[in-house]
């Protein structure tokens, strides 16, 4: 479809009579409405996950699962939905999967016990999962490549707002409503959304083939073993799940399972799953490879952070957002600018490395911040600020260097092979980051107390702090006073050097995006 566009990007069919013409900038609002609605409740839930524990008096093992059941049937099903959007149309697969992520939102707001809830967030995941790689593809489709800047801007954007407003409208919803008005806000919103889409997304045809159903075996076994395998990791401590099954042996089954596929996908098939001829577009091989870094990021940064302000600092869920207030502001107001102007002038090899770099360098200011007695205001705003203006320069040149290239009619499975390696960077810097964090918590916490805790206090704390949940480390603050002065202290030093792992990471994405080629070509 972008061929047919004129310069301002209106279908050149709407001179013809009879055919309603092509609002691309309509079309990209209406999928921002649900792509709104799923950032907000990826952000939404770990507000309520106290709250949820208590009402529904269960483990906080099985209240955990109520994210990582979400996370997971995100992941698998990827892949799938963007070859669904190439035959079926983008917009019949997005609708269907707004419909789906509509009435899972119901139920998860009425469900009376946590099994229910798990099993309505699986249903969630899989709508998520059909709408999140049209959303790129549309795009792709409707502007010619070098006028996708701006529309990519935008939907960075989305992410910078739906980070401010998830805590904020989390705390609210929950003090005043209950843990349920988190899903059922979802409702009318995604009502609203589906009759913008139904009346403003174009219905564009989609491309008959055959589905390759063994590789969406191979790959559906692989991707879920290996997200599984990756999410449970840290709380079994990388040893056995059930029985002997480790969990090393699921990571590598899935690794293998991941590994036929390829070949299957190189080898075995007319209509593949993922067309390995993507790969040979320079700019989507390392977009592909960056995007997995730059959500490794995205999910690893704001754990050690967000641990030391609330148990190193005392900061309630609301405050901890505040902090934050300046990076959500800033990226939201200059991802536009950046996909409408700096993209077309300085290219995404030159924005993708250096907003990398800003965003390593404002991390790398919030860990020398994590003491016990350090001034955090201002200076916090001040790294939120730097972190805000490193994001807003990664996100949509990243995604309008990887879409340059792709055929028309493969912008789907492109956008999922995209997506889904950014899916399971973040389930990786989830893992990653926790164990990491639970080292340096050992490390710090395990060292003696004395002199400041008495001998019959210290004999209340544990031997070995490796063993101890993160959220159970609260409870360690009610021991003593002179308990809480060493915990703070220590805690505070240990999610300092837990930032250290997104800072490299970062560092890593930066490197990688320096064999992009620069800027998109022109249609």
């Amino acid at each position: 479809m972008a061929e047919q566009m004129d310069p301002d990007g209106v279908d050149e069919r709407h001179s013809r009579p009879g055919v309603r013409p092509i609002r691309p900038w309509a079309a990209v609002w209406s999928m921002l409405v649900g792509f709104f609605m799923l950032m907000i409740d990826t952000l939404i839930v770990s507000v309520a996950n106290p709250s949820i524990q208590r009402e529904l008096n269960t483990s906080l093992t099985a209240t955990i699962w109520v994210t990582s059941a979400y996370m997971l049937a995100i992941a698998v099903p990827l892949l799938v939905a963007g070859r669904l959007g190439d035959r079926f149309g983008q917009k019949t697969v997005f609708m269907a999967g707004m419909a789906l992520f509509t009435v899972a939102s119901a139920a998860c707001g009425l469900s009376g016990t946590i099994t229910a809830l798990i099993m309505a967030r699986v249903v969630q995941g899989f709508g998520a999962a059909l709408m999140t790689p049209q959303t790129q593809a549309m795009i792709v489709r409707l502007f010619p490549p070098d006028k996708r800047g701006a529309p990519m801007g935008v939907w960075g954007s989305v992410s910078g707002v739906a980070m401010l407003i998830a805590p904020l409208a989390g705390g609210f919803l929950l003090d005043h409503l209950g843990w349920q008005a988190i899903f059922l806000v979802n409702v009318p919103i995604g009502l609203i959304g589906l009759v913008l889409a139904g009346v403003f997304i174009p219905r564009l045809d989609g491309a008959p083939a055959r589905f390759d159903w063994i590789g969406m075996i191979l790959s559906g076994v692989g991707l879920f073993l290996l997200v599984f395998g990756l999410q449970e990791g840290s709380a079994h401590h990388w040893g056995r799940v059930w029985g002997p099954i480790t969990i090393p042996m699921l990571v590598g089954t899935g690794v293998a399972f991941m590994a036929v596929f390829v070949i299957w996908e190189v080898k075995g098939t007319h209509c593949p799953l993922v067309p390995m001829r993507l790969f040979a577009h320079r700019d989507f091989a390392v977009s592909t490879a960056a995007i997995s870094c730059v959500r490794f990021v995205s999910a690893a940064m704001p754990l050690p952070w967000l641990y030391f302000l609330q148990l190193g600092r005392g900061y309630s869920g609301q405050e901890s957002a505040m902090v934050m207030l300046p990076s959500a502001v800033i990226s939201g107001v200059l991802s536009p600018l950046v996909g409408a102007k700096l993209i077309h002038r300085l290219g995404s090899r030159v924005l993708v490395p250096v907003g990398s770099l800003v965003w390593a360098g404002g991390l790398w200011w919030l860990a020398l911040l994590s003491t016990d007695s350090s001034a955090l205001v201002p200076w916090a705003w001040v790294a939120s600020a730097v972190l805000g203006v490193g994001n807003s320069l990664v996100w949509s040149p990243l995604s309008v260097a990887a879409t340059a290239h792709l055929p028309l009619d493969e912008a789907g499975a492109g956008s999922s092979v995209y997506n889904t390696v950014g899916q399971i960077g973040s389930v990786v810097g989830a893992a990653g980051v926790t164990t990491w964090m639970n080292t340096r918590i050992a490390a710090e916490l395990n060292r003696p107390p004395a002199p400041v805790v008495s001998d019959a206090v210290a004999a209340q704390l544990p031997h070995d702090f490796s063993t101890v949940e993160l959220g159970d480390l609260a409870d360690l603050l009610r021991i003593d006073p002179a308990v809480a002065q060493w915990f703070t202290g220590r805690f505070a030093s240990a999610m300092g050097r837990g930032m250290w792992l997104p800072i490299a990471v970062c560092v890593l994405g930066a490197v990688i995006a320096v064999g992009l080629t620069g800027r998109a070509r022109r249609s």
